[in-house]
C-alpha cells in the first residue's frame, strides 16, 4: 500500500533548529530589545526623573524672568541670544549627559547580570541566537537612547517655552522674544543630528563595554575602566610626561563634535561660555561630510564590530558565574 510522505522540504536551520522563516515571523530581534525596556527600567526612568528636576528648577528660575529679560534685551543679539538660549542648551546638555550614564552602566550589567543570575540558561533555551542577543542590546545605547532623549528633551524644552512664556505675560513682556533667540525647529534639527553623532562616535565604547559585561566573572566596571586608567601612569614611567593618554580619551569623547560641526568662534569652549556665545546655533555649522571623511569614526566603527563580535563569542562559550 502506497503511503504518502509527511516529511516537510529540507530547510536550512539556525543552531537552535528553527528556520529561517520561522525566525523572521517570530522577530527575535524586536522581542529581544522589548525584553531589555522591561527588565531595565531605569533605561527611561533616569532621564525622565532628572527631565523633572530641571523642569522644577527652571520653574523656580522663573521669579523675576520678565525683569531679567528686559535687561538682557539691552545687552545686544549676541549676548541677549546666549543668555536666553543657555536654560534651554544646559537641560540639554544634562540629559545627553544622563543617557551617556545609563548607557554605560547598562552595557557593563547587559551580559554580565545574566549570568551572574543565572538568567542565561533560560534565555539560550529560547530560539533566539547570541548574535541576536548582543546585537539587541547593543541598539540600547547606540538606537533607542538617542531616540528617547530625543524625545525627552523636545519636550522638556516645550513645556519650558509654555513656563516662561506665561510668566513673561503675566510680567508684561512679550514672549515672542524667546522664540525669536530661540527656534525650537531648528535647534531640534540640530540635537537629533548631535544625537547620531553622539551614537555613532561613541559606538566603541559600548562595544568594549558589552565585551567586557561578557568576558569578566566580577568587578565588571573595574575590568572596563582600570586597563584604560593604567595607561597613563604607564606614559608618565615610560616618556616622564602623560600627552598621548589624556588626548586619546578627550578624543574618543568628545573628538566627534570638532568634526561634525563647525563652531562660531575658535576659543576653547570656556572662553565661548564666558563671553555668552552659543557654539552652535545655525544648521549652517553642521559639517556631516567632515564628520564622516574622519578616519577616527571608521577606526573607531571598526574596532566596535571587533569588539561585538567578541562579545558574541564570549557569550556562545561562558558559563553562568
Amino acid at each position: 500500500m502506497n503511503t504518502q510522505s509527511t516529511a516537510v522540504p529540507d530547510s536550512p536551520l539556525d543552531p537552535q533548529g528553527i528556520a529561517p522563516a520561522d525566525m523572521a515571523a517570530t522577530r527575535p530581534m524586536y522581542w529581544s530589545v522589548r525584553r531589555e525596556l522591561w527588565e531595565n527600567r531605569s533605561i527611561y526612568v533616569a532621564p525622565l526623573v532628572v527631565a523633572a528636576v530641571a523642569l522644577f528648577g527652571f520653574a523656580i528660575s522663573t521669579i523675576g524672568m520678565p525683569q531679567r529679560r528686559r535687561a538682557v534685551l539691552l545687552l545686544g543679539e549676541a549676548k541677549a541670544r546666549a543668555a536666553i538660549a543657555q536654560p534651554y542648551d544646559v537641560v540639554a546638555v544634562i540629559l545627553i549627559a544622563t543617557a551617556f550614564i545609563v548607557g554605560f552602566f547598562y552595557c557593563l550589567d547587559a551580559l554580565h547580570g545574566e549570568r551572574r543570575d543565572r538568567s542565561i540558561l533560560f534565555w539560550k533555551s529560547l530560539p533566539v541566537s547570541d548574535r541576536t542577543t548582543v546585537l539587541s542590546k547593543a541598539s540600547i545605547p547606540m538606537v533607542v537612547l538617542p531616540v528617547l532623549i530625543f524625545a525627552v528633551i523636545v519636550t522638556t524644552q516645550i513645556l519650558m517655552l509654555l513656563q516662561s512664556s506665561a510668566v513673561l505675560l503675566v510680567g508684561g513682556v512679550d514672549p515672542a522674544t524667546t522664540f525669536e533667540y530661540f527656534n525650537l525647529f531648528q535647534q531640534s534639527l540640530i540635537l537629533l543630528y548631535g544625537l547620531i553623532v553622539i551614537a555613532i562616535w561613541h559606538a566603541p565604547i559600548y562595544g568594549w563595554l558589552l565585551m567586557v559585561s561578557s568576558w569578566a566573572r566580577r568587578a565588571a566596571v573595574l575590568w572596563a575602566v582600570l586597563p584604560w586608567l593604567a595607561l597613563g601612569p604607564l606614559e608618565v614611567i615610560t616618556t616622564g610626561r602623560s600627552k598621548y593618554f589624556p588626548a586619546l580619551m578627550r578624543y574618543r569623547l568628545f573628538g566627534g563634535f570638532e568634526k561634525a560641526f563647525a563652531f562660531a568662534s575658535r576659543a576653547p569652549a570656556q572662553a565661548r561660555v564666558h563671553e555668552h556665545t552659543p557654539p552652535i546655533d545655525s544648521l549652517s555649522q553642521l559639517t556631516p561630510g567632515k564628520f564622516l571623511s574622519t578616519p577616527g569614526l571608521w577606526i573607531g566603527l571598526a574596532l566596535a564590530a571587533a569588539f561585538l563580535a567578541a562579545a558574541v563569542r564570549l557569550r556562545r562559550n561562558r558559563e553562568p558565574i
